[in-house]
């Protein structure tokens, strides 16, 4: 994303959502099962889950250390029945497939620096968890808002992830019954000025009962998923819509496609619409930055917007394993700041402790919530409350700055 996005006259951008069936999606659910489930019974666990999938067969592999006692065999099976797969023919059954558990503890030598910072090491610091936390792992992250959407995220994984929460609830409610739980969806919005002007494509693909006809799900899907999701100011008669564009969407879930945990990151975050440094969330504890990091800069990045100090706001922030200081934070508003960046580098810096020790105190971290954002996305969930998404500091940042605030 540049500053050519703002001034285009007129271009197109493509985002996509995929269902809670979805493969690589049900590994993502399975990954944060797991994390709460120890969380729950032991709020300081280290966890460190994948999973992975094919016809019949799912592994949950990775590192855990923890004080709870978790059935990570019946945990996993009572999810996948509750997505949806309770027959063979959807390409998986929770009651009979396999389930192959490979986990061991986590490394001493990753808990060495996660729990002694490399400043608290040195004598930097003093002894305290806030102080002597050290991040999980090197990484780089990044978090986004803009004002295009009431929830401060981007127009197109705003729509896809709509009209994937759309399929998952007429499916549920037997509206459509022939609807199976694999499926995905993907929007193109025209922008003009770097604003949404307009729908212009939309694709939607779902799993379906082998007696469905390819008309009826066409015409069923646009008439009960489509047409009730998209804004109709968005809408015109040159809109495209494609359903099942091969005809045919019968052999779906993990017997059409492998699934694992961590394949969906631009689905979990800002669609392609900002910078990704990487590293998925689910399974992994909030002591790894890749997910804490990315919740934090996402958290900053909303408050910068929501405070009027620009449109549009990416915020990168850089870590070192076993050390609590980011090594970098960088600001980036494409153009559309009414500070320089530097100056909401400053703001950033006296308004928020984005060391791993303070994000985790900040946010909460430490609680089992994170099985609700393995679908549908992490960031700007209206049906959720989530920390991260709270504005929780926005009238310290307005304060601090209210004459740029009023002018927004």
């Amino acid at each position: 994303m540049t500053t050519s996005f703002i001034n285009s006259p007129r271009l197109m951008f493509t985002s996509e959502s995929v269902t809670e069936g979805h493969p690589d999606k049900l590994c993502d659910q399975i990954s944060d099962a797991v994390l709460d489930a120890c969380l729950s019974a032991d709020p300081t666990s280290r966890v460190a889950c994948e999973a992975a999938t094919k016809t019949s067969f799912i592994l949950l592999l990775g590192e855990i250390t923890t004080a709870a006692k978790v059935d990570f065999e019946a945990l996993t099976r009572e999810l996948v029945l509750k997505i949806g797969y309770d027959d063979p023919e959807k390409g998986l059954d929770g009651n009979t497939c396999e389930v192959k558990v490979a986990l061991e503890a986590q490394s001493q030598d990753i808990a060495r620096g996660v729990d002694e910072a490399l400043e608290y090491r040195t004598g930097e610091i003093t002894d305290d968890e806030l102080e002597t936390l050290g991040a999980g792992d090197q990484g780089m992250m990044f978090g986004f808002a803009c004002t295009e959407t009431e929830s401060l995220m981007p127009m197109p994984i705003h729509l896809a992830h709509m009209l994937t929460r759309r399929m998952a609830s007429v499916r549920q409610e037997g509206v459509l019954d022939w609807m199976r739980p694999d499926g995905k969806s993907q929007v193109t919005v025209e922008y003009h000025r770097g604003r949404p002007a307009r729908v212009d494509t939309v694709l939607i693909s779902t799993q379906h009962a082998p007696e469905a006809e390819e008309e009826q799900i066409r015409s069923e899907v646009t008439e009960h998923v489509i047409m009730p999701v998209l804004p109709p100011d968005m809408v015109d008669d040159g809109m495209k819509i494609y359903v099942n564009p091969t005809g045919r969407f019968v052999t779906g879930g993990p017997q059409g496609d492998s699934g694992l945990t961590g394949r969906k990151i631009i689905v979990d975050t800002y669609g392609g619409m900002s910078r990704h440094g990487g590293g998925c969330f689910s399974g992994k504890d909030p002591t790894k930055v890749d997910r804490s990091g990315a919740y934090a800069a996402r958290w900053v990045a909303k408050h910068i917007v929501a405070a009027g100090l620009a449109d549009r706001c990416e915020i990168q922030v850089a870590y070192a394993i076993g050390v609590a200081e980011p090594l970098s934070v960088n600001v980036e508003t494409f153009g559309t700041g009414r500070l320089e960046d530097s100056e909401i580098e400053r703001l950033i810096d006296e308004y928020f402790d984005l060391r791993p020790g303070a994000i985790l105190r900040d946010l909460g971290l430490r609680s089992p919530i994170y099985l609700p954002t393995a679908t549908y996305g992490h960031f700007g969930r209206d049906d959720l409350d989530l920390p991260w998404e709270r504005l929780n500091r926005l009238d310290s940042l307005r304060a601090a700055t209210g004459a740029v605030a009023e002018q927004a």
